[in-house]
């Protein structure tokens, strides 16, 4: 057992560890490795696989993204699912790993049906969307790596908002989100106009995708798709090669 003396003279390693930790030498390797994690993060957000799309028109919203789930080279599956509705009026599309997308997909349902016990009433789009955004923001050290759309009818009409995966919100007529984004944006920038019908809207949705999915190799296989107006929402699905 070590003497009085001793134990002034080698300290425990509690305190040095705690000596340690406010020295520039710590406070620099733990910068480095948040800068290391931060790198990491900046070079899958540049790729973010698969292809997801949103419309907005007077009529309502349209979310849509292509089925293909692939890691890398290799091809996953051919029916993974992008497009959900959270509620009846409300739903998200996304693009990125297909468990982030799932994960988030239920937090947010769950916390919209909270939201309707504890209020007593439907929250809009824009709630949704916030709500999201503050789960996203929470994890941006670590965060979920997708871009989400969140589309939907409220009382004060049509919306469409993009989130990127740390939660910086966006509304907009129309968005393209994921590596297939750069081709299918030209398809809706050439073919939007703000006095479209919802059944254009539809239309507009399948080109912009079927464009990307000629071209990228991580998006492919059909199509899911989630239209949402004043008086409901109804799911869809086309298989590939689309007939339109």
């Amino acid at each position: 057992m070590l003497s009085q003396h001793a134990q002034r003279a080698h300290p425990s390693l509690e305190v040095r560890l705690a000596r340690g930790s406010s020295s520039p030498t710590y406070s620099a390797l733990k910068l480095l490795i948040v800068l290391s994690l931060f790198l990491c993060w900046c070079k899958q957000v540049e790729a973010l696989p698969g292809t997801t799309v949103g419309v907005k028109v007077n009529e309502g919203v349209v979310l849509a993204a292509e089925k293909r789930v692939a890691y890398g080279y290799y091809l996953m599956s051919k029916s993974g699912k992008k497009v959900y509705r959270v509620l009846d009026r409300i739903g998200i599309a996304s693009a990125g790993l297909i468990a982030d997308m799932q994960t988030l997909a239920r937090i947010l349902e769950a916390e919209m049906r909270l939201y309707e016990l504890d209020a007593e009433h439907t929250p809009s789009v824009w709630t949704a969307a916030k709500v999201l955004s503050y789960i996203l923001y929470e994890r941006r050290l670590f965060p979920y790596y997708a871009e989400v759309l969140v589309g939907g009818v409220d009382e004060t009409g049509p919306h469409l908002y993009s989130l990127d995966p740390i939660g910086a919100v966006l509304e907009e007529n129309y968005i393209a989100a994921g590596t297939g984004a750069q081709l299918a944006i030209s398809m809706l920038e050439s073919g939007y106009r703000s006095d479209l019908s919802i059944d254009e809207a539809e239309k507009l949705a399948l080109k912009s995708l079927e464009a990307a999915m000629k071209r990228d190799a991580v998006s492919g296989d059909g199509i899911d798709m989630v239209v949402i107006t004043r008086s409901g929402s109804l799911e869809k699905s086309f298989t590939w090669p689309l007939q339109l």
